[in-house]
């Protein structure tokens, strides 16, 4: 027989093994945390009034600094599809196959393990509102890394920020309104509906990448304010002030955005159970203010790769904390799933470490680390007090954050070792995941994907055809026509065979009605005239608050092309003309490809 003590405590020890089994990847009996992470576009470390920036107030931004902690010394890459793959995966994208920023060389690998589907095993509810920046087709859409709902847009950049086309799970929408103001509705729409269950929600903004459009409440607060130039000389030579409001102008509105999030936590009675993480995805996109630092996005210098970041967690973090550790990117995925106490078993080896100790325990010894960067020919790697760049330059930054003596003299030993540690980590994330775009082609018709978009961006332009601009992400194909040599490619390979209902997003004049419009792919083939014109303007100019170096677009008229048949396997996807009038010219945005049942 069990006295009374020792019944209440055999009770808890069945309920405490109960609550345990009751959950196979979440090791705790306290309640799993929320997480809310802010991500912007081009926003540097000093374009926050926290940072140090006198011509800014960030209030809701600093906010989760006075109340949560600030990783002082935070890295992630020159630019910006290489940051969303290291956070998402908690690994160095060049052992990832990232190349570029566009056509395809944004994704990383399909078999790495995403940070959403970690969360979504243990539980979790998903989504993603905003600028993905890793793939728009199965298997690297967002639906297809682990996210339940997405909604935003999957290219690099995009033309216009007022109701935009934009996306939800794979089903072309338009916006409502200004884009930034949007996405934070989208999310607040979502946390109100999952606030019983624990969620995690990724809020990608787009801005203050270009175009610099915002909306008139907040540019009216900078288009003519005195900005006060950065110590650096560099930045203030080059500074061009019209820029750097409009990019101040962008950074407020997102604080007001941050702002709606966390009253809405506040008042759903939940900030006290929600991680809340604040990042950028590399420098600033413009000489401005940056605390002195030397370099802006593109570059692996301080200036182009030191981001803010600030967590906040009530019940686990002291408000004001301080981290000396230094971080990066890759530390979030290993950091948050320590903090929800996911027991997770990662598919591959992550480069990051769990910053949690860090957070907790900041007066503690900061781990003696190497973090890498690389872009293009750029490369570095830094330690707790040096940055060597990849040609040999080595910076103290404790006496020179600036980075303008070369120090590689006075520190023999040091550059050796680290020069000789970059060349390791080059040789060994590189080989691993040889850059060859050759061998990765554009997918479509995955089987668990609904409808593919086949954009001109991921095209390649034959005969007279041009792209709208040379900066692909948002463009379109133009002085597309029935001429010989004209067509449209995209090399492709399908995973899945079937029968689809195509659509052609486009815009023509009335010369071009009656064309045929001819898709082939392999021995099959659908032709189909165009029905009518479709005249617009380009859309984007009347918004802008500087002069964009990025194309316009166009409100696109849809036309349905009819169904095919299409083999799995790779190959080309042909698109062209066929017309009398061999000048009337077509602008082809965007196909789609719909599965049928």
């Amino acid at each position: 027989m069990l006295c009374e003590r020792g019944r209440a405590c055999y009770l808890r020890v069945v309920l405490a093994g109960f609550a345990f089994a009751c959950t196979s990847e979440v090791m705790s009996n306290e309640r799993e945390p929320n997480v809310v992470v802010f991500l912007a576009d081009d926003q540097g470390w000093g374009d926050l009034s926290i940072n140090g920036n006198p011509n800014i107030k960030t209030p809701s931004i600093d906010s989760l600094a006075r109340d949560g902690a600030t990783i002082d010394h935070f890295y992630v890459c020159a630019v910006c599809s290489p940051t969303r793959a290291e956070f998402l995966t908690g690994r160095y994208h060049t052992r990832m196959g990232v190349f570029s920023t566009s056509t395809g060389g944004e994704r990383f690998n399909a078999d790495e393990e995403t940070i959403a589907e970690v969360f979504g095993r243990a539980g979790y509810a998903t989504a993603a509102f905003g600028k993905w920046h890793s793939g728009m087709q199965y298997p690297y859409h967002p639906n297809a890394r682990g996210f339940d709902d997405f909604y935003g847009f999957c290219s690099g950049h995009w033309g216009h920020y007022f109701s935009p086309m934009l996306e939800r799970n794979g089903e072309i929408v338009t916006g409502d309104g200004f884009i930034i103001d949007d996405l934070t509705s989208q999310a607040i729409n979502f946390i109100r509906e999952k606030k019983d269950q624990p969620f995690f929600v990724y809020l990608p903004y787009n801005t203050p990448h270009s175009p610099m459009q915002v909306p008139d409440e907040n540019w009216d607060q900078f288009k003519e304010k005195k900005i006060v130039p950065d110590v650096a000389e560099a930045n203030a030579r080059s500074e061009k002030i019209d820029h750097t409001r409009a990019a101040l102008a962008m950074t407020q509105n997102i604080d007001q955005n941050v702002g709606r999030v966390l009253t809405l936590l506040d008042d759903l009675a939940i900030s006290e159970d929600t991680i809340v993480i604040y990042f950028s995805d590399n420098g600033p996109n413009g000489s401005r203010f940056n605390g002195g630092m030397r370099g802006r996005k593109g570059t692996t210098y301080e200036g182009g790769l030191r981001s803010p970041c600030f967590i906040r967690y009530p019940r686990k973090i002291s408000g004001g904390t301080v981290v000396k550790q230094i971080g990066g990117a890759i530390d979030l995925l290993p950091t948050l799933a320590d903090f929800a106490s996911i027991n997770y078993q990662p598919r591959k080896a992550v480069d990051g470490i769990t910053l949690v100790d860090a957070l907790q325990n900041p007066a503690g010894e900061p781990n003696n680390r190497l973090l890498f960067s690389a872009w293009k020919q750029r490369a570095s790697v830094r330690n707790d007090r040096f940055r060597l760049q990849k040609d040999g330059q080595l910076h103290d930054l404790d006496s020179d954050p600036g980075e303008l003596v070369d120090v590689s003299k006075q520190f023999p030993k040091i550059t050796t070792d680290l020069k000789q540690s970059l060349e390791d980590w080059l040789q060994q994330t590189q080989s691993s995941n040889p850059i060859n775009p050759e061998s990765r082609p554009i997918t479509l018709g995955h089987a668990d994907e609904k409808v593919t978009q086949i954009p001109a961006r991921d095209a390649t332009a034959h005969g007279e055809v041009k792209r709208s601009n040379r900066f692909p992400n948002a463009t379109y194909m133009m002085n597309w026509t029935a001429r010989e040599g004209d067509r449209i490619t995209w090399d492709v390979e399908v995973l899945s065979p079937g029968r689809f209902e195509v659509e052609m997003y486009y815009a023509s004049g009335a010369a071009a009605v009656g064309a045929e419009v001819e898709i082939r792919f392999r021995d099959n083939t659908l032709k189909t005239p165009i029905d009518k014109a479709h005249e617009v303007p380009l859309l984007g100019a009347g918004k802008d608050r500087v002069k964009r170096q990025e194309g316009y677009v166009k409100r696109w008229a849809i036309l349905k092309l009819g169904t095919i048949d299409v083999p799995a396997g790779r190959g080309v996807l042909n698109l062209q003309l066929d017309s009398e009038d061999k000048d009337a010219a077509v602008d082809m945005r965007l196909l789609t490809f719909r599965r049928m049942q």
